[in-house]
């Protein structure tokens, strides 16, 4: 009992760090879908909008390059295709070039390793003062994208609702078992912009929350060593560019 007692805990204060650095990016950097005062939340714009956001139409392989060595992920498509769109358009796009690992988390227990803030394109910016930006498009708008996960066995994605919220009981068709791809967010569903962790170890606790798009295949080795204000050397798509559509 003691034991269970301690797990949900420590699961609850893991989540709680995971949402720490997207609250702060929601209240200080996050700009309103329009200047209407009376503009509706971002959940209820995407609906209309996330046939303008990149799509996987399958997968690709992207390469990672952290202290000269490769991490290879093959992002799925399949399952997540906006999420997977989206991470793939912005390796293209370089924008994960040169960024820092802001949030290293191994103890207590083997937790994630998180990057993708493009405010740490400016080596001057500090690193533990990292963790509020999001990717911004050519007209200066911050790119949100849904929260997005398929229920195993489902044909199509829950969109905006984490398993709870949609009364969801059957486990994801994309777990967080060591090795997981997914993306940060806040509070909010619809909140996730670059931000993305590597799962450290199974975090079934995550499922259903958290948006995972893919897997490293090769170099887990290199994520395990990874440490706050390691860079991203280098993310390219290998293979499966051609299924991204925009």
């Amino acid at each position: 009992m003691n034991f269970q007692i301690k797990h949900w805990f420590m699961s609850l204060l893991m989540i709680g760090t995971l949402l720490t650095a997207g609250c702060a990016a929601n209240t200080a950097t996050s700009n309103p879908p329009t200047d209407n005062a009376t503009a509706a939340p971002i959940s209820q714009t995407l609906g209309t909008n996330m046939s303008n956001l990149p799509q996987l139409e399958g997968k690709a392989t992207v390469v990672m390059t952290v202290k000269g060595q490769p991490i290879t992920i093959e992002v799925d498509g399949t399952k997540a295709p906006i999420t997977a769109g989206n991470f793939v358009d912005l390796v293209q796009r370089g924008v994960y070039d040169g960024l820092a690992f802001h949030r290293v988390v191994r103890e207590p227990q083997p937790f994630v390793v998180q990057g993708g803030d493009p405010q740490g394109k400016d080596p001057k910016f500090p690193v533990g003062q990292m963790g509020t930006g999001g990717f911004i498009d050519e007209q200066g708008n911050r790119r949100f994208i849904p929260l997005e996960i398929t229920p195993e066995g489902a044909e199509s994605p829950i969109y905006s609702k984490t398993f709870q919220m949609a009364r969801i009981s059957q486990p994801p068709a994309l777990p967080h078992t060591k090795g997981a791809v997914a993306m940060a967010r806040s509070q909010p569903p619809d909140s996730a912009s670059s931000q993305f962790y590597f799962a450290l170890d199974d975090l079934s606790f995550l499922d259903g929350n958290y948006a995972v798009f893919g897997y490293v295949t090769d170099g887990m080795n290199v994520v395990d060593q990874i440490q706050q204000g390691d860079r991203i050397e280098s993310a390219k798509v290998t293979q499966g560019a051609e299924n991204l559509k925009k």
